[in-house]
């Protein structure tokens, strides 16, 4: 630790937070960059582009202004060779499928994030983000689970959930129904993001035991729910942070709440048209497990709570979901590149290319092209297929990717040295030019 503190000066020093010793206290003192314990005695380049990371994110939350911060490189030993940054290409990841299925990382993506940082025959580090849909957990939390995961460190600066979006909609909204994930970690995430009052399923249910008939809390849920008067208590949004973990239950609650009169709970409404609007941090229909075949997801939950509602109310049920493949989240994306390129390199722009390296078609890569064709997109995003999560051998996706590789490792060499090869193409041809105007 002593070689790391003093590679850091004192008024630029981030906490470092073991991954297994991190309390949630720790995780709401940030910016904190997060590690595996066996990187405590050493220095990467990693860190660099964490600890960079981070400062753009807290630029987007209007947490701090460039005067708090100064630019600032890796500082190579004298024996190596000096690392670039480079100026016009970044990438993002999806991560299920591509990064890690079941819980553990893809063979290939450790290598990929060493090629990135560095390891890599350009001496070059190269900016990337995480883009997933996953959530049910706060962005800090997610980057210890992927810092184990890639063994390797990762900074809520670079991390995007499906739901991270929904932070923008804590003024909007006071009280607010959040359905999904484990135990509390949901109503955690949205008290976080500013939400001023959070009820969940399991608050309704200790309210009135007869909400859902075949769906009773344990000892824990029962004491971790809060009492509430819900007579008095009007719901003003629904927010599906992350899938279900009782699909009927959570199903039978927010069709209550949708059939009622301006969201308030055990009331009905004469026209079904009076409830709340319900929010879907995303739409994957599949993903990626360590099953063999594919698990349905949320946008399989929003089907089934449209379908209900129509088959009860004989009504269309409108709902709206964040995450990939909405322009939003592309554009969000977009913006911390952007900040972080200003505040680390003095580059007021956006890369020229982005990378997007995803596993599903329907969402990932229709995503990333519907963004690169669109008049929001001012620059270049290149969608990329892995076969390593939720695309099938054989098959032809409905929503065809630029370029179809293997794995990760594949996708990340690729874009490298494609970009390389742009390079000298450009070089060439200036190089050209000038003979020209030499002999005119």
């Amino acid at each position: 630790m002593a070689d790391t503190d003093n590679f850091i000066p004192p008024d630029r020093r981030v906490r470092r937070i073991s991954s297994i010793e991190a309390t949630r206290a720790d995780l709401y003192g940030g910016p904190s960059v997060v590690m595996p314990p066996q990187h405590l005695m050493a220095r990467s380049s990693a860190y660099e582009s964490a600890r960079s990371m981070s400062v753009a994110k807290l630029h987007l939350d209007g947490d701090i202004s460039s005067a708090d911060v100064s630019p600032r490189g890796s500082t190579p030993s004298s024996e190596e060779e000096p690392l670039v940054t480079a100026s016009k290409y970044a990438f993002a990841f999806d991560i299920d499928g591509v990064l890690v299925r079941g819980g553990k990382s893809i063979p290939e993506a450790v290598e990929a994030m060493k090629v990135l940082n560095g390891e890599n025959e350009y001496h070059e580090k190269v900016p990337y983000i995480f883009v997933t849909n996953g959530g049910g957990k706060t962005e800090e939390e997610r980057c210890i689970d992927l810092s184990k995961q890639l063994d390797m460190e990762v900074s809520p600066g670079q991390f995007i959930c499906g739901h991270t979006p929904m932070r923008e909609m804590a003024e909007k909204y006071n009280t607010v129904l959040v359905v999904g994930g484990e135990g509390e970690k949901c109503r955690i995430v949205a008290e976080g993001y500013g939400f001023k009052d959070v009820v969940t399923p399991g608050d309704i249910i200790k309210y009135n035991q007869h909400t859902t008939p075949f769906r009773k809390l344990t000892k824990e849920e029962f004491e971790n729910s809060r009492t509430r008067d819900f007579e008095n208590v009007k719901i003003d949004a629904i927010f599906v942070f992350a899938d279900s973990r009782d699909w009927a239950g959570d199903q039978q609650i927010i069709l209550d709440l949708c059939m009622s009169k301006g969201g308030r709970y055990g009331t009905r409404s004469e026209t079904f048209d009076e409830g709340p609007p319900i929010y879907f941090s995303h739409n994957d229909i599949v993903w990626s497990t360590s099953h063999e075949y594919t698990r349905i997801g949320m946008g399989a939950l929003r089907t089934s709570v449209e379908a209900l509602f129509k088959a009860v109310t004989g009504k269309d049920l409108k709902t709206i979901a964040f995450g990939k493949p909405q322009l939003g989240t592309f554009q969000f994306a977009t913006r911390l590149l952007q900040q972080w390129r200003k505040d680390t390199h003095g580059i007021d722009s956006a890369p020229d290319t982005v990378y997007f390296v995803g596993d599903t078609p329907e969402s990932d890569i229709r995503g990333t092209n519907e963004y690169n064709e669109s008049d929001k997109s001012e620059h270049n995003w290149y969608s990329i297929l892995v076969k390593t999560g939720v695309y099938q051998e054989g098959t032809t996706p409905q929503f065809p990717p630029n370029k179809t590789v293997e794995n990760v490792l594949e996708a990340v060499k690729f874009g490298m040295d494609r970009e390389h090869r742009k390079e000298a193409k450009e070089a060439s041809m200036k190089k050209a030019n000038e003979a020209i105007i030499e002999e005119e």
